[in-house]
């Protein structure tokens, strides 16, 4: 698994790591059925995510992964801070958004995504 616990300005960020399949499906969904349990394990309200898909393609196979596993987390989840999302990646997260009812907040680098994240 490459998602992992991270401290930013003493804040614990869940590091959501999706990043580099391109068009491979199946690393994604088995890092997003790992990262689901992980998340469903923290109290109500309480992790603040940062998840990058740079170089990862949403295909219409894992688009309805996507919605379930926010939904299934959604009420783990504090903020979440998107990387890596642009074009008709941008599109499908914001579906997704719209769907689910998790607000996305997306950013061009780690470091704006970790401060925003940090702040409260």
């Amino acid at each position: 698994m490459k998602s992992k616990w991270i401290e930013h300005k003493g804040k614990k960020i869940f590091y959501q790591d999706y990043s580099n399949h391109f068009f491979n499906e199946e690393p994604v969904k088995q890092e997003l059925a790992e990262v689901q349990a992980i998340v469903i394990g923290q109290p109500v309200d309480s992790v603040l995510v940062l998840t990058n898909f740079t170089n990862t393609e949403i295909t219409k196979n894992l688009m309805p992964l996507l919605n379930e596993a926010s939904i299934a987390t959604k009420s783990h989840v504090h903020k979440t801070a998107v990387v890596g999302v642009t074009g008709i990646k941008r599109t499908l997260g914001d579906l997704l958004s719209r769907i689910t009812g998790q607000p996305l907040m997306y950013f061009t680098s780690e470091f704006d995504a970790k401060e925003w994240l940090a702040k409260e």
